[in-house]
């Protein structure tokens, strides 16, 4: 049997269709299918048996949810995998028929580590491998870093074919707010994949809308396995409405306009498939385009990052001033603050977002408030903590319309433990993530006004290298500057230091002048990621008036500046509960 490199040289390639759905359909049941490799084997070969009699020349194992999320036990997860291998090739016997170990989209809500997800993509990986299966088919991702490196690596360890889908939306937009177009642009640089495209998420006529919209891989096989159509939930079981020959006809179109292998997910059966084989030119085609690996140059007609001034940097130190918005609807103390501020001369002002997964007004909503009222520079951070891909480009798109164009991406602290029976956090991707979907809406959206954004520095992470690979990937998704958790001593500003020499980032070191004794422990005991020492606290008398605690936070303030002067790019100021006004104390010798 010929390579399925080859054989893609001369022919389109038809899979089988869906196996869950079908599998629920047939046995009328809600039992996991995957579990049925072990529990009910006479019904998985019969429904491959049936794939494979339609006419299907590539077969994907039962396996979507074979991952520690659904199994817990690795030694299931592998026994499984054999069973469905084995399964498979029965199946297949004697016929020239393709086998593929599928591996489905690992949860981003189960596993938000990344490093995590890309160990147990790998581990899956080795599994099929090493049952002998060399195609392997990743479908229905909705980010491609950790699928990716897991195919690198792999790839180091052995040859296979290797097959990545992606599942979008009906506007070709991921789970993980990421587009198509950069989906493909992403999959495309990557010599180690194989073949590339779509599955699952919608129907075979919005899927080819989306390919039309969407010049198609000039240089890999595109995959093309849409849903049947849109499902339906009739008491509370999943249905799809028979629309076979619908399917076929839209799949005729698919394949004329380049797909070079092609089948069905949701919905499909071996009845559709059999027809697509009668049906459908499978001769290899040409494909009609292709993806451009680099966004194309335009022009920007507004550059509104607050580091900039009529078009150039600017000189000096930036100043970056956080407010906190109000835990109520009261803002008379913000905006006193941010009127402080406009007269102070600072390059932007900060409003986090209900840091500490606390309720607080809406930062970009204060924001807009702050810039309409005052004309300050204003930048809201924006966490992934409570909000999806869907929600934060609509908040963006707002953000946009009101003038905002300046970002703090950060993932967010969780929500606290006692509240998190009545509050769930969403963390549909981490701060990287929702750096590629601000990444893909400048190229795609704002063309002509792209919001600037930057990341968070955490200096006191216990691996520094870790925390230097994440500054580097944010870069590489566009982040323009960075601020760090507040700094007070050697320590911190030697950490921060090698940070700027390895990645060459723009940072401004965070400060944070505290106002007391009582501030200073609080801020040590109960704030992560903050590391005040005990010779900063000893600093606080017990008894000192709210003076003499301000001066001294104004003195650790300044010791801080003169330590990291030589490398700071400017300071990102966050006073406890808002005392600005320690500001013009603190800069007072540095202005002058």
């Amino acid at each position: 049997m010929k390579p399925i490199s080859d054989y893609l040289k001369e022919n389109r390639l038809l899979t089988d269709g869906s196996f869950g759905t079908y599998y629920a359909e047939k046995y009328q049941t809600d039992d996991t299918p995957e579990q049925a490799n072990l529990d009910h084997p006479e019904r998985v070969l019969e429904i491959h048996r049936e794939y494979v009699q339609a006419g299907a020349k590539l077969l994907r194992t039962n396996t979507f949810t074979v991952n520690s999320v659904h199994f817990h036990d690795p030694a299931q997860m592998r026994r499984v995998i054999q069973a469905a291998v084995h399964l498979a090739r029965e199946a297949i016997g004697d016929r020239e028929v393709y086998l593929a170990g599928d591996i489905g989209a690992i949860s981003e809500y189960q596993l938000k580590d990344s490093e995590e997800k890309t160990q147990e993509y790998i581990e899956i990986g080795r599994m099929f491998l090493e049952e002998g299966v060399d195609i392997l088919l990743f479908e229905t991702v909705s980010s491609p870093d950790c699928v990716l490196d897991a195919i690198r690596i792999l790839k180091q360890e052995r040859p296979f074919y290797a097959m990545v889908q992606y599942s979008v939306n009906q506007y070709g937009y991921s789970g993980a707010g990421l587009s198509a177009r950069r989906l493909l642009q992403e999959t495309e640089k990557t010599p180690e994949v194989d073949a590339t495209g779509f599955n699952c998420g919608i129907g075979p006529g919005h899927m080819e809308q989306l390919l039309r919209r969407l010049p198609v891989s000039g240089g890999k096989p595109l995959v093309i396995m849409p849903n049947a159509g849109y499902p339906q939930y009739v008491r509370n079981r999943v249905r799809f409405a028979d629309n076979m020959d619908y399917f076929v006809l839209k799949m005729k179109d698919l394949a004329a306009f380049g797909a070079d292998i092609i089948g069905g997910c949701c919905g499909t059966n071996p009845k559709y498939i059999q027809k697509i084989a009668e049906q459908v030119d499978l001769c290899a085609g040409q494909k009609h385009g292709a993806v451009q690996t680099e966004s194309p140059e335009r022009m920007v007609a507004q550059d509104s990052s607050f580091f900039r001034r009529n078009g150039k940097e600017k000189r000096g130190k930036l100043y970056a001033v956080e407010l906190a918005p109000p835990l109520n609807a009261n803002d008379e103390a913000i905006m006193d603050a941010a009127h402080l501020l406009e007269q102070a001369g600072v390059d932007v002002v900060t409003f986090p977002d209900s840091p500490s997964g606390r309720t607080r007004a809406d930062s970009v909503l204060m924001a807009e408030k702050v810039l309409r009222e005052t004309g300050l520079c204003v930048m809201p951070h924006i966490c992934c903590r409570d909000k999806n891909a869907i929600a934060i480009r609509s908040q963006m798109l707002g953000a946009q319309l009101n003038g905002i164009r300046n970002m703090l991406v950060v993932t967010g602290d969780p929500v606290p433990m006692m509240a998190r029976e009545m509050v769930k956090s969403v963390f549909n991707f981490d701060s990287v993530g929702l750096m590629k979907i601000l990444r893909d809406m400048n190229e795609e959206v704002f063309p002509e006004q792209p919001l600037t954004y930057g990341g968070a520095i955490n200096q006191g992470r216990r691996n520094l290298d870790v925390e230097i690979g994440r500054v580097k990937k944010k870069m590489a998704e566009g982040a323009s500057f960075f601020f760090t958790q507040p700094v007070f001593g050697e320590a911190d500003a030697a950490r921060v230091r090698r940070i700027k020499e390895e990645t060459g980032a723009r940072i401004l070191c965070g400060i944070m002048p505290l106002v007391s004794r009582r501030n200073a422990l609080f801020m040590k005991n109960e704030m992560t990621g903050i590391a005040v020492t005990d010779e900063i606290v000893a600093q606080y008398a017990e008894d000192a008036t709210r003076a003499e605690g301000e001066a001294v936070g104004v003195r650790i303030a300044r010791q801080v500046i003169r330590l990291t002067e030589d490398f700071a790019d400017g300071y990102y100021f966050s006073f406890p509960f808002n005392r600005v006004y320690l500001l013009e104390q603190i800069l007072k010798d540095e202005k002058e």
